[in-house]
């Protein structure tokens, strides 16, 4: 539980976002555990890393075919050494709706549970739901 665990989760946020931004998302799936749980912001749960990258790849060749994810906010809570809580906000421009009108901007909140299975290895994500932030 030190500053450089903390950083090394930032980096690990960031490196999604970026992958997100990129609609690559082999990339952010290589940032979970194999058998992590994912919950997107419309409620639809994936399971294991592999139904992740191939929900997150029909996302990013539909209606998140064009977003930009921009952090606003990251916070990071440690619950034991190996486990730490972060809750991030976005906020997503630049989707479209299932009938392809462009959506405002809209902020998200998401809970990530990072692990970290042994002292050296890096720390991944087991668990992310994402939640709509009403204005």
């Amino acid at each position: 539980m030190s500053r450089a665990d903390e950083e090394d989760i930032r980096r690990v946020i960031a490196e999604m976002t970026e992958a997100s931004n990129r609609n690559d998302a082999k990339a952010v799936t290589r940032m979970h555990a194999v058998d992590a749980d994912f919950v997107t912001v419309r409620g639809k749960r994936f399971t294991g890393a592999a139904e992740i990258e191939q929900g997150l790849t029909v996302a990013f060749a539909t209606r998140g075919a064009t977003p930009t994810v921009k952090t606003l906010n990251v916070t990071v809570r440690f619950l034991r050494p190996d486990v730490a809580i972060a809750h991030v906000t976005n906020e997503l421009s630049g989707l479209v709706s299932p009938e392809g009108q462009q959506l405002p901007a809209q902020q998200e909140l998401s809970i990530r549970v990072f692990t970290k299975e042994e002292e050296d290895a890096p720390w991944c994500v087991t668990a992310f739901h994402n939640t709509l932030l009403r204005s």
